[in-house]
């Protein structure tokens, strides 16, 4: 298989409403994912194909893959506590991006964002010996799941907080936004600049961009190495873009804080550095982690989210 791990289309069942099923996940294909740059067409599923420019309908209820045959989709079976195949969207449905960050994300906004499950599931096994299966089975499964799941409860109480204008209600929710919107963001990310025929060298242009900015490759991996690993507890060490200055900057984000919202750059390559991304293999050395996941970093992902975000 070529390029990142291979995504799916799925959807997590929560209650019932309106025809057809909100879609928060929409995979672009491996290497070739679409960047996550900035914000696309919000996108209703029909008929087994996604149309952009309307906004999402409500979900039904999908009750771990037992129920929820979509139109145009297929019954799913169950997978992570709920999450349910409802339907096939066309090759490549464009994702809304990091731009649209947690403090801002509501569901029309994120109508079409990549959650690539059974990524982390069928084809994680690929990233051994470097990263074996269950760390990247649980992570998924268990802990990006779990961020899902509490963004879509924390964006029915700010819808609802919307409606009647309290505003008390919406400050005190923004925590909770950043935190599992961050952490949904960084995680559809994270999988994307994984793959199984990764490691090496970047090519071409972000070869030479990385070349100008930190005076080779070799002193580029050490500094966003060092930065990874001296994150105090839980956080991302990441390669970003500066738009107004046209360079690459190296950056490390707490917690889930999303680095486009917390420092302006675009996101290029996220390491998770969080113990559940390393620990059941890794222990507590986390420098051992840092060393490994050079092996499988999907450059070509990398590249593309460069590329397009100079444009």
């Amino acid at each position: 298989m070529r390029g990142g791990l291979r995504p799916s289309i799925w959807q997590h069942a929560r209650k019932p409403g309106k025809k057809g099923h909100h879609v928060r996940a929409a995979a672009g294909k491996s290497a070739g994912a679409p960047v996550l740059a900035s914000p696309e067409p919000r996108t209703r599923v029909r008929r087994g194909r996604a149309e952009p420019g309307a906004f999402p309908p409500r979900p039904r209820i999908g009750n771990g893959g037992n129920r929820g045959r979509g139109r145009g989709g297929r019954r799913g079976r169950s997978h992570g506590g709920g999450y349910v195949l409802v339907a096939r969207l066309g090759t490549r449905v464009q994702p809304v991006g990091p731009s649209s960050e947690a403090a801002g994300i509501l569901r029309a906004q994120r109508a079409a964002i990549t959650m690539l499950c059974r990524a982390a599931c069928s084809s994680s096994r690929n990233l051994e010996p470097h990263i074996n299966a269950q760390i990247m089975q649980l992570h998924h499964s268990k802990h990006h799941a779990a961020y899902v799941n509490n963004l879509n409860v924390v964006e029915e109480k700010y819808q609802e907080a919307l409606k009647k204008g309290d505003v008390t209600a919406q400050v005190a929710l923004q925590p909770a936004l950043k935190f599992n919107g961050g952490g949904h963001i960084n995680h559809s990310i994270f999988w994307t600049n994984l793959s199984p025929n990764g490691g090496g060298e970047p090519k071409g242009e972000l070869l030479e961009a990385i070349k100008r900015d930190f005076g080779s490759f070799e002193k580029f991996k050490e500094k966003l190495t060092a930065v990874s690993v001296g994150v105090q507890g839980s956080g991302w060490g990441w390669l970003g873009f500066n738009k107004e200055q046209g360079r690459l900057q190296i950056a490390a984000c707490s917690n889930q804080d999303p680095l486009q919202g917390t420092t302006g750059l675009v996101p290029l390559l996220g390491i998770d550095v969080w113990e559940h991304a390393y620990y059941l293999q890794y222990k507590n050395v986390r420098p051992d982690y840092l060393k490994a996941i050079w092996n499988v970093i999907n450059w070509e992902n990398v590249t593309e989210r460069y590329t397009a975000c100079k444009k």
